[in-house]
């Protein structure tokens, strides 16, 4: 019998912890501005934020996005599933809905079968239609490495709009999924255990999670991956000019996150995260253990929104602005 193919071995990191780290992105993007274009832009590169947003008309916002990511998980079917539920975050987190979307892929056509690229579209494509969202053609190239993802389009109503300047002291801030999925997927990638409920989690469309914040009247938030919910959480705090407290023992968990923390299963990527945001952080007690699951490198993760969302967990609020950028208590 042949053995099954293990594609996080092909992967140097596994999902969003793949991403160049938030620092050395910072500087190698320093400076440059958006191409001056017709429409008018609504959001662009000032603050990091999820999509870029164009006015269409008074009442219509264009969202596009891309993203896409070396293997996370071992199958092709899931794999594919998870990058297009990521990629279609990008537009949820702003208060949008996708509408189109096209596959980009690089595949290794010598040394992988083409059979499980066919099993990685085929997982992104039902995920597009559970999205409601056209999945219509795409790009590939022959690669070293697997990488799938999608570039998405999608509209907004402008003063819908999610972003992560708008955010008010005194706010609550809910997270709608656990943490725990970057720590739990190295955990994968090492022994070939599976976690169910960590593929449920990175497989859930934050779709009625966008919809309940739009309906709350949230206007400021994001999507809580690569750079971890310290890294999101500072990057929200720097553009609304604010502090961001996390109740730690707040933040609720994957089963087997802390035990794949305390068997040394951390990436690089988030290691990397949790040096970026320290020099702007104020940990307080928090012990290490905890910092690192903060800074845990998600892939597909939940919303981090100002206000309150039925089924979310509070795990902080908003603060006038102070010595630190986050303040973990």
């Amino acid at each position: 019998m042949t053995e099954p193919v293990r594609l996080t071995r092909y992967a140097r990191g596994g999902g969003c912890a793949c991403k160049i780290p938030p620092g050395e992105l910072e500087t190698m993007v320093a400076g440059l501005g958006p191409a001056t274009g017709t429409a008018e832009l609504l959001v662009g590169l000032d603050h990091g934020d999820d999509a870029a947003v164009v006015r269409l008309d008074e009442r219509t916002g264009l969202v596009t996005t891309a993203d896409f990511f070396t293997p996370v998980v071992d199958d092709a079917y899931d794999w594919g599933r998870i990058a297009a539920t990521n990629a279609l975050s990008d537009v949820y987190a702003m208060g949008g809905t996708p509408l189109v979307a096209l596959n980009l892929l690089c595949w290794p056509r010598d040394v992988l079968p083409l059979e499980l690229a066919r099993e990685v579209l085929r997982g992104g494509q039902d995920v597009a239609r559970d999205a409601g969202c056209h999945l219509a053609g795409g790009h590939s190239v022959d690669d070293e490495g697997p990488k799938y993802g999608l570039a998405v389009t999608g509209v907004v109503r402008p003063e819908e709009l999610i972003t992560l300047d708008a955010g008010r002291a005194g706010l609550p801030l809910s997270l709608t999924k656990p943490l725990g999925v970057g720590v739990l997927n190295t955990r994968h990638k090492a022994t070939g255990e599976s976690f169910p409920e960590a593929v449920a989690a990175m497989t859930t469309l934050n779709r009625d999670a966008a919809r309940a914040a739009v309906a709350a009247g949230v206007r400021c938030g994001t999507d809580v991956t690569g750079f971890g919910l310290l890294g999101h959480a500072s990057k929200l705090a720097r553009a609304s000019r604010l502090t961001v407290a996390i109740d730690a023992a707040r933040v609720p968990y994957l089963a087997g996150a802390r035990e794949a923390v305390r068997d040394g299963h951390v990436s690089g990527g988030s290691r990397r995260n949790l040096e970026w945001v320290t020099p702007w952080t104020d940990f307080g007690r928090v012990a290490e253990e905890d910092r690192l699951l903060l800074a845990d490198a998600q892939t597909s993760g939940g919303l981090l929104v100002a206000g309150e969302l039925p089924g979310a967990t509070v795990v902080g609020e908003l603060l006038p602005p102070g010595e630190h950028r986050v303040l973990v208590r």
